[in-house]
Parts: C-alpha cells; structure tokens; sequence
C-alpha cells in the first residue's frame, strides 16, 4: 500500500504536468520512453532477459514507431515494411534460434504500442486543447478503479475466470457506471469552468461507456499475455502497479479510440 501510495503522490502531478503544461516535445519524448519500455517488457516476457540484442531491439523500434506514426505518418507503411525486415532478418541470421512468437512480440510491441501511444500526439496535433488529453487516462483508471471496489464488495460471477480470476461481472458493471459518472463529470468540469466542452453530454455518455468495454478488454488482453507466459507482473517500473504494461495496458486500447471518435466529431 505504502508503495502505492508513492506512485500516486509523484506520478500523478508529473503525469498533470506532462500532459497540461509541458513543451510538445517534453510530451514527445516522455511517450517515446513509455513506448519503448513497453516494447522491452514485452519481448522479455515472451523471450525472458537473456535475448538481450532482441529485448534491445523491441525497445528501440517501439519508441521510433511513436515519432515516425507522428511526424512521418504519410510513410509508416515504410517503416512497418523496415521494422519486418528487420526482425525477420535477425531470426535468419540467428539460425532458427528465435522463434516465431518473439518476433510476433517485437513487431506486435513496435507498431501496436508505438502506434498507441502517438495517439496522444494526433489528438494534440488536431487541436483539442491539452485537457482532452486526459481523458484516455480518466476513462481508463476511472473504469480500473471503479471496477475493483465493485468487484471487491459486490462480486459474485467470475467474468474470465481463466484470464483473471479476481475479475467479476458486477466489477465489470461497475467499471462501467465508473466511467460514465467520471465523462459526465468531466463535461461538467470543462462546461462550468473551461468556457465549454467540445463533446456534449450525451456523446459523452456513448464514449465513456464504449470506452470502459474497450478498456477492460485491453486490461483482460494484457492479462491474457502475462497468464500464457506465467509472470505476475510485466515491470516494476511503478513498484506495486508494475511496468508500463501493467499500468498503462487499457491507456493502449482506449486512446486510439478517443483519436477516432474526435476525428469523427471534428
């Protein structure tokens, strides 16, 4: 609890800060970092630390997949077409000693999280202000959080009892009312206080609610991963919450989401 307690008390004003107040670029590479430690724990969960050139590799081509999806987006097909190339090209040249699902795990870990992660960046770039940029991390721990103390108190039927057995399916209801009190709010926030939201009350609703299922099949997804490779925990980045797959696994599924919801409404 203790270490909890800590990542909340540091990580959320540095989280607010990045998000609200920081340079572009200071926001930039903060999820060039994010995308790269994702990649990284990824490969090492399916490849484990001592593919050390392939865990290197994952990383590194995460975070670029962040400032190519951003900066050179006409021309991601090339750099998909590259980063192909090259993981195939290592597991030639290693003669069959890396297999098939490590280079699932670095291409998957490159382009998937890569791609997520720059979501930030596009919605930024289309012009919503900087508070909208919260709202993949409100709909995304609101739904959590949410879902844990209903599931805590009210949890009776297993939701995927294979996956994750502490998940129930009145944690998922309540994930989901979760979110559409914290969208609701979060309107009435930018309404009362901002001079206006851009997203009205009831396509709020609709989103939040799109985004809670979406959330938790990104936290069920990540689960999935762990539970097929048998680790608890993906990182310890953030100590008790993990790494940054552990922490950030509905944030991966929910953003792009929002991107092309805004785009839609735009």
């Amino acid at each position: 609890m203790k270490s909890r307690v800590l990542v909340a008390v540091v990580g959320v004003p540095l989280l607010l800060y990045v998000v609200l107040a920081a340079p572009s670029i200071v926001m930039g590479l903060a999820l060039v970092l994010l995308a790269g430690i994702g990649g990284v724990e990824l490969q090492q969960c399916v490849s484990g630390k001592g593919k050390r050139e392939l865990v290197a590799m994952s990383g590194v081509c995460a975070g670029l997949t962040v400032t190519w999806y951003y900066g050179m987006l006409d021309a991601v097909e090339g750099f998909f077409l590259l980063e192909l190339l090259v993981f195939f090209g290592y597991a030639i040249q290693k003669g069959g000693e890396v297999k098939f699902n490590q280079i699932m795990a670095g291409l998957f870990g490159s382009i998937a999280i890569g791609y997520s992660f720059s979501s930030f960046l596009r919605l930024e770039a289309s012009g919503v202000g900087r508070a909208y940029l919260l709202l993949p991390f409100l709909l995304s721990f609101a739904c959590d959080t949410f879902a844990f103390f209903a599931g805590l108190t009210l949890g009776r039927h297993k939701l995927a009892p294979k996956v994750s057995p502490k998940k129930t399916v009145e944690g998922s209801v309540g994930g989901l009312a979760g979110n559409l009190l914290c969208g609701l709010l979060f309107v009435w926030v930018m309404n009362r206080f901002f001079g206006g939201s851009v997203i009205g009350y009831g396509p709020m609703a609709a989103l939040a609610l799109l985004c809670g299922v979406v959330a938790q099949i990104g936290d069920l997804s990540f689960s999935l991963i762990k539970r097929e490779f048998g680790i608890k925990d993906y990182g310890h980045l953030f100590l008790a919450h993990g790494g940054v797959l552990d922490r950030f696994d509905s944030v991966l599924f929910v953003t792009p989401v929002i991107e092309i919801i805004f785009s839609l409404l735009s």
